[in-house]
């Protein structure tokens, strides 16, 4: 049985070709073998996300569709929040998906997965922390809630586009000075993990960690379409792919 996991796909940034990404998303998911026993989603699968308690964006009716098709082959579908979709409620949960929180410690095919989306892991920025723990606040959340849905999601949207990717700016991982490297050398350190998977940093990265864990960054889905696939069958390092398609 095969477990996949994803990343950054940014649905709805309106760069490059927004309609086309989303197509190349949705053949992805349709042509999940049918060996698939699992799809893990690592955040910012949406750009911009928010839902109320009855309304939801509009549109990406092949995503959903697509997902739904995958969970009734029996399909494991698991999510976290990203920095960008960060306020899902329910509507995940009542598609039949499974929310996570980072970091979570999983066992597949036998072997130890640290997953997350990586963001405000490891020793960030006081400013980052600080803003992070505003969207994550209960009170900053009923606050938005109280706007009327045309005027949140053109602010949304707005302070989505303001982000670096829509200004073509790569990042370079800085490697062992990073801080998400640093939260797993010490979460190695302390619990027995083979592989650890994030995204968040826009990097394709591969790295072994003192502990021998494989660390591993998912790059985004703006010009490129990486996935990594695990053959549980076979728990080889080797049988850990990533794949730019």
């Amino acid at each position: 049985m095969k477990t996949y996991f994803v990343s950054d796909v940014h649905l709805g940034l309106q760069v490059g070709d927004p309609a086309g990404r989303e197509r190349r998303f949705a053949d992805f998911l349709r042509a999940l073998p049918e060996d698939t026993e699992a799809l893990y989603l690592l955040g910012d699968i949406w750009d911009f996300w928010y839902e109320y308690r009855d309304v939801v964006p509009k549109g990406y009716v092949r995503i959903f569709s697509a997902l739904q098709d995958l969970m009734d082959r029996g399909v494991k579908v698991f999510f976290f929040e990203g920095n960008h979709d960060i306020w899902t409620y329910s509507y995940f949960e009542e598609l039949g998906m499974v929310k996570l929180t980072q970091p979570a410690l999983v066992e597949i095919g036998g072997k130890k997965f640290c997953l997350g989306h990586g963001d405000g892991l490891g020793p960030v920025p006081f400013g980052y922390r600080f803003l992070r723990g505003v969207f994550h606040s209960r009170v900053a959340q009923f606050l938005f809630s109280l706007l009327h849905p045309w005027l949140a999601f053109r602010f949304g949207n707005g302070w989505s586009r303001s982000n670096r990717l829509a200004h073509d700016v790569s990042y370079e991982f800085k490697g062992e000075e990073e801080p998400l490297y640093k939260f797993a050398e010490e979460f190695a350190a302390k619990n027995d993990v083979d592989y650890f998977i994030f995204g968040h940093y826009h990097a394709d990265v591969h790295m072994n960690l003192p502990s021998g864990a494989r660390f591993m960054v998912l790059k985004d889905w703006i010009k490129s379409s990486p996935y990594i696939c695990f053959d549980g069958e076979n728990t080889d390092l080797q049988e850990i792919a990533i794949r730019t398609d």
